[in-house]
């Protein structure tokens, strides 16, 4: 009995306790058996089993925790010896708090117990998550205190580990924080000869010196996200350091600093810089290396400073168009989407510069560029570069026949369907380009482009609206009946009139552009009036900026020849006037007529023409005419009759013709009324 008794408590004890606590609730009601049943089901699911070599992480932390430091070094070794990269193992470190042991680490003298918490924190800094904990415990003014150390292997595993860790935000700032900008650019003063000689050549210590400065780099890399940064990085003295690592032979100190250039070139004082210090024949240079991250930070590079005139002749001069359309053109490229987009952003600034334009047709690019467009799933980013480029070579009119040529624009316009905000920005300019061409206008109407660029003024975007305004300009111009095809937009015309009630400059200048154009048909004029488009205009007479002036006063020129308009252009009473109630007892405040004058005195001559062409137009009322005398319109227009612009002499002279008629005019009634009264007084 008793051999029985212990078989049966070994098999108990085998079942463990869920089944006994089953066996002791199977006389209990139904509904308590279910509920019980249900949690035995989830208790019964399995479990991700833990390795044994979570237990010996754990052992190894421990012993560092509570060991001399000959078992701390011993225990570091060992530590070393896992694989730091997975998940469980870096959990078995941080479940333990070997995390913040480690951290301690860096604040003893001892350099063994060091460089091994340091050669840890470097592959455990690899996780996102360990890089926010290593912030929060502190890490960071650790690591920074470490750069001073005179030891070089030290430093390399330092600036390694801040490389990693600057990947977030609150660790860049950190590193500003502690001073540790000017001690990483510090690391980048490498001797010349060392960067200029092969490291089969070099001896131990130069070989630890390039290392160093790599390190450095790289560290940089990460900490110059932040634009805070980069100007400390500048003001430490990273300019003329960078530029002596790039010509370096070393492909692993290469690529850091061009990845450090690229990021920093982000700012506009280290894009001068950049040129200053003549590093762009170098970047060209790397173009053709043979490492792809490498040529694509390069082309990054030159995407961000091509703004400037000066960078891109320099890009030209030093050879470097070539190799971008090359790269546009290699198979391997367009798999890289990433070097792609930085490829043909390049292209995309460099193409600004109409000598470099002229290169680009040598190479053929428009039919380089259209075959991307071919691809329906290329990459968004890619593809706004690519029209951006397009938009820059087709200002030239035999870049538009050899679009046309190779059918590119149906693969324009079919991009209008798309929804990425900045590639809708640069969709409608190339189209405005085609647009100047009949024959490509002609295929544009085809497709119904115009339909789709007016669709885009519903955009959120203020920068998509002011494109897809600025391109109707010549696809109404151009178009082969515009009135009846801008009457065909159902509710096109409400929605162009409602956007002059937008609070963005460059977007009221844009609509007021399109409005000039859509004004030219009576009947879509009569249509916008009714939609309030002359009060709307009125109310921004009184603006400063120049572009609005120049196509505001185009858009009341053209508005005037419906009904009443001209004479309510010279009546209305400015919305602001309402908000400030002083203003109506200023007479100045009221009408088109007195702000348009002033407009006379601008500097720009185009100004000068379309405001000369809206008072012409404003000056067949005679109310209008006096009020323009009475705010001293005809020295301006004296002085306009004596340019050179033609445009500009005609309305001037026109509208001075009008005023002098009405001059003559009251002056023969007054004769007459004068003779008249005179006559009275002989009877």
């Amino acid at each position: 009995m008793s051999e029985d008794s212990i078989s049966i408590d070994e098999g108990q004890a085998v079942k463990g306790p869920k089944e006994f606590i089953v066996e002791e609730l199977s006389d209990s009601e139904d509904s308590s058996v279910a509920e019980t049943s249900s949690e035995d089901e989830q208790r019964e699911r399995p479990k991700p089993e833990i390795p044994p070599e979570y237990w010996h992480i754990q052992k190894l932390v421990k012993y560092m925790k509570s060991g001399n430091q000959t078992a701390t070094v011993i225990s570091l070794c060992c530590l070393k010896d896992h694989d730091l990269t997975t998940e469980i193992n870096q959990m078995a470190i941080q479940d333990i708090g070997g995390l913040e042991v480690l951290i301690n680490l860096l604040e003893t003298k001892d350099l063994k117990c060091k460089l091994g918490s340091l050669s840890v924190l470097s592959e455990l800094s690899l996780n996102e998550q360990i890089r926010r904990c290593i912030t929060d415990l502190g890490g960071v003014s650790l690591l920074v205190q470490n750069l001073t150390d005179p030891a070089r292997d030290l430093q390399i595993l330092v600036a390694e580990t801040i490389y990693n860790v600057a990947q977030i935000r609150k660790a860049r700032k950190h590193v500003r924080k502690f001073n540790g900008i000017p001690k990483l650019v510090d690391l980048l003063d490498v001797n010349e000869n060392c960067l200029k000689t092969p490291k089969e050549q070099l001896s131990a210590d130069e070989l630890e010196n390039v290392n160093i400065a790599k390190a450095a780099a790289k560290a940089l890399w990460s900490v110059s996200r932040s634009r805070k940064n980069i100007q400390v990085m500048m003001n430490s003295g990273s300019v003329p350091l960078l530029a002596k690592l790039l010509r370096s032979v070393h492909m692993d100190v290469i690529v850091p600093t061009v990845g450090t250039i690229s990021q920093c070139a982000n700012d506009p004082s280290y894009q001068l810089a950049i040129q200053t210090e003549g590093m762009v024949k170098d970047i060209v240079q790397h173009l053709s290396a043979e490492d792809p991250s490498l040529r694509r930070h390069c082309a990054e590079t030159i995407f961000k400073c091509a703004e400037d005139a000066t960078t891109r002749n320099l890009v030209r001069q030093a050879g470097g168009l070539d190799p971008l359309v090359n790269m546009a053109k290699d198979p391997a490229t367009k798999e890289d989407k990433l070097l792609l987009a930085a490829v043909t952003g390049a292209i995309w600034k460099t193409a600004i510069s109409a000598d470099n334009v002229e290169r680009y047709d040598q190479l053929k690019t428009v039919e380089v560029l259209v075959k991307l467009l071919e691809n329906a799933d290329e990459d968004e980013m890619v593809l706004k570069n690519v029209v951006g480029a397009l938009c820059e070579c087709l200002k030239f009119k035999h870049n538009r026949d050899v679009l046309r040529r190779v059918d590119g624009i149906p693969y324009l316009v079919n991009l209008l369907n798309y929804t990425f905000p900045p590639l809708l920005e640069n969709v409608p300019m190339v189209l405005r380009e085609c647009a100047e061409d009949e024959s490509s206008m002609r295929i544009i109407e085809n497709l119904d482009g115009v339909r789709l660029i007016w669709s885009l003024l519903k955009n959120d975007s203020p920068k998509v609206q002011a494109n897809a305004a600025w391109s109707l300009v010549p696809c109404i111009r151009n178009a082969i009946d515009s009135g009846e095809m801008v009457r065909c937009f159902v509710g096109g015309l409400e929605l162009i009139v409602n956007l002059l009630k937008s609070n963005d400059s460059h977007v009221l200048a844009c609509v007021c552009a399109a409005i000039a154009e859509i004004a030219k048909d009576i009947e879509n004029l009569a249509v916008i009036t009714d939609h309030g488009v002359v009060p709307m205009l009125v109310n921004l007479v009184h603006t400063q900026n120049v572009e609005l002036r120049e196509h505001l006063a185009s858009a009341i020129a053209y508005c005037c020849a419906w009904g009443s308009n001209c004479k309510t252009f010279g009546r209305h009473i400015p919305y602001h006037a309402f908000v400030i109630p002083s203003k109506l007892m200023q007479i100045d405040s009221l009408g088109a007529i007195t702000p348009l004058v002033a407009y006379m005195a601008d500097s720009n001559a185009k100004v000068h023409r379309t405001t000369a062409l809206a008072l012409f137009h404003l000056s067949k009322n005679a109310f209008n005419c006096i009020t323009m005398h009475e705010s001293g319109v005809v020295p301006f227009l004296l002085k306009a009759i004596a340019t050179t612009d033609w445009d500009l002499q005609e309305a001037a002279a026109g509208c001075l013709a009008n005023i002098r008629k009405l001059a003559l005019e009251a002056e023969t009634c007054h004769l007459i009324r004068a003779q008249d009264e005179s006559s009275e007084e002989d009877d």
